[in-house]
């Protein structure tokens, strides 16, 4: 018999621990995955807070730019700035309007991207051609003939992922304008 009871007792101490054991690891694992969720992604409040971070430091990026180019530019309310170098003549570019225009598009830091030198003029429609938000808005301040200096910033440009050519991820774009035509 007492060898009955031996083996008794090792089952029910076998079986205690391994409650034991599986208590544990559902507790350790549940707290785990929490610590993952919360953890991986940010809040909403989170991420508007780092986007008004990154937007402030685009503008203060753009003003030292603006100040060390000695620059006299114009923050328009969606964020871009403009210096119209030369007025044109007739009426503001509206929807639909077919513009030509020579261009230089470059970086923050004088990295010259694309310009019309090389690739020859630019070809847009207002409002239907896939073009930067950012030069959408710019050609729409200005008339035939004009030229223009503007600074986009990337929500207003390429956003964060650039356009995997010459212009990287959250780049601050600075485009040279000369419209040649407009129909």
């Amino acid at each position: 018999m007492s060898g009955d009871l031996k083996i008794r007792c090792n089952h029910v101490a076998i079986r205690y621990i391994a409650y034991i054991f599986l208590l544990f690891a559902f507790v350790s694992c549940k707290n785990n995955s929490e610590i993952r969720t919360t953890g991986s992604r940010p809040g909403k409040n989170e991420i508007a807070d780092l986007n008004r971070y990154f937007v402030q430091k685009d503008r203060e990026r753009i003003q030292n730019y603006i100040v060390r180019k000695n620059l006299n530019m114009t923050e328009s309310p969606t964020g871009l700035w403009y210096q119209i170098l030369k007025e044109g003549e007739g009426e503001i570019f509206t929807d639909n309007n077919k513009v030509i225009l020579d261009y230089e598009c470059s970086l923050l830091d004088g990295t010259k991207c694309y310009s019309s030198k090389k690739l020859g003029p630019k070809e847009v429609i207002l409002g239907r051609s896939e073009m930067e938000p950012g030069l959408n808005e710019g050609l729409r301040m200005l008339k035939p003939g004009a030229e223009a200096i503007f600074i986009m910033p990337p929500f207003l440009g390429y956003g964060l992922i650039g356009d995997r050519k010459m212009i990287p991820s959250r780049a601050i774009i600075v485009y040279t304008v000369y419209i040649l035509q407009a129909k």
